[in-house]
């Protein structure tokens, strides 16, 4: 007899918290699918029924996490900054960011899995310039890669005092580079481009 859609969804939700877990923790390699089920209380067997691969969890799992993050965030740029740039964020073993968890993973997997990182990356940049059309401006671009840069350098190193100095160097950076982003519908915007001014 099949599952019942909300039982399905419910097991897949558990493997894929599981999954965001581990791998933001350790990364691809380091975490196999049996720690992945082991983890989430199920079986090897039942991994299949919802995904083709590790390399398709993995993917699904950047963009989950991405979600998961999504509707933590607040809505307003300069709360969201000094939440992302702060020693809880670093220190968090659930609901850490996979742009800045896994930037060092991203660049040696394939391409659909960096197609995931990618469209993650775009959401956040599109969020701190407040432009959907995803025509960022250059302020916001510098603001989202000192965010997810600095937690990433910040989470290397084995300094606690430094890894705070070098988060709150980039959340200062980074609310800087806010107060260059104009402001369109009361929230920041992107930059007007020569050719939308008629020269």
């Amino acid at each position: 007899m099949p599952w019942p859609s909300t039982r399905r969804a419910e097991s897949r939700d558990r493997i894929l918290l599981s999954a965001e877990r581990l791998f933001t923790a350790f990364g691809f390699e380091r975490i196999s699918i049996d720690q992945v089920m082991q983890d989430a209380g199920m079986t090897r067997g039942a991994f299949y029924a919802h995904f083709r691969s590790k390399q398709e969890l993995y993917s699904e799992a950047i963009l989950s996490a991405a979600r998961r993050m999504g509707v933590q965030h607040p809505a307003d740029v300069e709360a969201l900054i000094r939440r992302y740039l702060s020693p809880e964020h670093l220190g968090r073993e659930k609901g850490s960011c996979p742009l800045a968890f896994l930037v060092s993973d991203i660049g040696q997997r394939d391409q659909p899995i960096r197609d995931s990182y990618t469209q993650v990356f775009s959401a956040l940049v599109a969020k701190v310039s407040g432009a959907p059309d995803a025509e960022f401006n250059e302020a916001a671009l510098r603001t989202v890669v000192l965010m997810v840069g600095g937690v990433a350098v910040a989470r290397a190193l084995n300094d606690p005092v430094l890894a705070e100095e070098v988060l709150a160097a980039c959340r200062a950076g980074a609310l800087s580079e806010t107060a260059s982003v104009p402001v369109r519908n009361g929230v920041p915007g992107r930059v007007p481009k020569d050719s939308d001014r008629g020269g």
